[in-house]
């Protein structure tokens, strides 16, 4: 193989060549009957006969995806990601000027092409060209023989490779814009209104998490990318919008692995006069008409076995979690000491430190959490690591929350809000006292305003797209994931 910069060095000179025969080798515009997939598709059930009877002209675009040279002759395919083309140039029709031409292309230019559609012998859609078009001259190599990418890593930083050579990927991202899409049409037939919160906030809130600080010059003051909308989006249900939902960017500064990026989507909706037990219903029913509308049925491929969605779901409290995928017995999970001690046997960091909730709760990511295959609501979270869940009637010291688990991944938090302002702000001082977050005083005086029985969930995109498509890293569902930078 020719090594990268000949390649280039070639291309260069057919761009030179173009220009010297006094062509634009990239023309403002090239109007065109429709993409190459309407073409097919609008034209996939007529037979040679057909249209060869009615004369159809047409005028299409795309990428040049091959390349076959028989004398006098050439086929070309065009693609527009989805579905190609043949185009049949024959010098005797456009010329030996425009014949000429095929001697500056290369695999990866666009060009454009006007003429008559038939089906050859072997019965393949093809434009008899009159006229041919450069519309784009590539100056880059394309991957060898159009097999696509395989490197993992080069797929994420060059996404447009990606999506140009590889039909599995671009599968992925058309159906993350129709989970979108499901999505918003699911609470906009309920009756939710569609919001935008702040993205700089001057108080990082909504969830534990460490965030991006910026710094707004004029104001001469820090301000933090969000973490999340939460307590924004509380307080609109404070005014009134009692159905409110944000699909939107959060940022998080804080590490990366196949289930994190610094940068995801989450949506977040609020349901007045409801409790998180109405919200799991909700979702049950939410995510599978997504998986209806976009994968076709409830039952999903993950990593070579089969996940049903089918309602209604599994649910375990965290306690039950814990002791269901451990050796551990209920006196285990008791008094402080032996809790402590079962921590520092599965190697939690800093026991001493934690409170007795959060040890439970690390205590379940080692036992129970990657055993959640099928779907299963985790409820009945402990008060001190749920600051914003109302406390659950006749245990103060569990919150009405529950996590939503599919595939092993933590897919949705959800809890019935905490609406006292005055438990709310102890809870905010706690969460001080303990060396995290901050007292919002605005928030409280909202609550202190008054706000109905709510009930909030969150739910991550990214997250929501890998199980639906059976992509196994993040990376593989944002379209530009961050990456660390290529050294030199």
């Amino acid at each position: 193989m020719e090594p990268l910069e000949t390649l280039r060095a070639h291309r260069r000179g057919k761009l030179d060549e173009l220009r010297r025969r006094g062509l634009d080798p990239y023309p403002p515009r090239f109007p065109v009957d429709g993409r190459v997939s309407e073409l097919v598709t609008r034209f996939a059930s007529l037979d040679s006969a057909a249209l060869e009877a009615h004369t159809t002209r047409t005028r299409v675009g795309g990428r040049v995806t091959a390349i076959r040279a028989h004398g006098k002759a050439a086929f070309l395919d065009l693609s527009d990601g989805d579905a190609r083309i043949q185009v049949y140039i024959k010098r005797d029709v456009v010329g030996g000027d425009a014949f000429a031409l095929l001697e500056t292309l290369d695999l990866g230019d666009f060009w454009g092409a006007e003429g008559v559609l038939f089906r050859t012998r072997t019965g393949e859609l093809t434009v008899r060209a009159e006229s041919v078009t450069v519309l784009a001259k590539g100056l880059q190599p394309w991957p060898e023989k159009w097999h696509g990418l395989t490197d993992r890593e080069l797929r994420a930083r060059q996404r447009y490779l990606d999506l140009a050579t590889n039909s599995e990927s671009r599968k992925v991202f058309l159906a993350r814009a129709a989970i979108v899409r499901a999505i918003r049409s699911f609470l906009d037939g309920r009756g939710f209104i569609e919001v935008e919160t702040p993205m700089m906030q001057p108080i990082p809130g909504g969830a534990s998490a460490r965030p991006f600080v910026t710094h707004h010059n004029t104001l001469d003051m820090d301000l933090y990318l969000r973490v999340a909308p939460e307590l924004y989006l509380k307080r609109l249900v404070v005014g009134g919008f009692e159905r409110v939902y944000e699909l939107n960017r959060n940022f998080r500064n804080e590490g990366v692995s196949t289930q994190h990026n610094p940068e995801f989507t989450m949506l977040e909706f609020y349901l007045a006069y409801a409790s998180y037990e109405d919200l799991m219903a909700l979702t049950e029913e939410m995510l599978c008409g997504i998986a209806e509308t976009v994968a076709g049925g409830v039952t999903l491929p993950w990593g070579g076995r089969t996940i049903s969605l089918a309602p209604p779901w599994k649910r375990l409290t965290m306690r039950e979690a814990v002791l269901a995928h451990s050796n551990l017995r209920p006196e285990d999970l008791g008094e402080r000491s032996r809790l402590e001690t079962v921590a520092r046997r599965f190697e939690v960091a800093d026991v001493q430190r934690l409170s007795s909730g959060k040890l439970l709760a690390e205590l379940f990511e080692a036992t129970a959490e990657p055993s959640l295959q099928d779907p299963t609501f985790i409820t009945d979270f402990p008060a001190d690591i749920s600051p914003l869940a109302k406390r659950k009637p006749g245990d103060r010291e569990l919150t009405e929350r529950f996590e939503l688990y599919i595939c092993g991944i933590e897919l949705a938090n959800a809890f019935t809000e905490l609406n006292d302002p005055d438990d709310q702000r102890s809870r905010f001082e706690e969460q001080v006292r303990l060396g995290g977050g901050i007292v919002d005083e605005d928030y409280v005086v909202a609550l202190e305003h008054g706000m109905p029985p709510t009930a909030g969930e969150g739910i991550g995109i990214d997250r929501l797209v890998m199980v639906l498509t059976d992509s196994h890293s993040i990376r593989d569902v944002i379209l530009f994931p961050l990456l660390r930078p290529k050294e030199g």
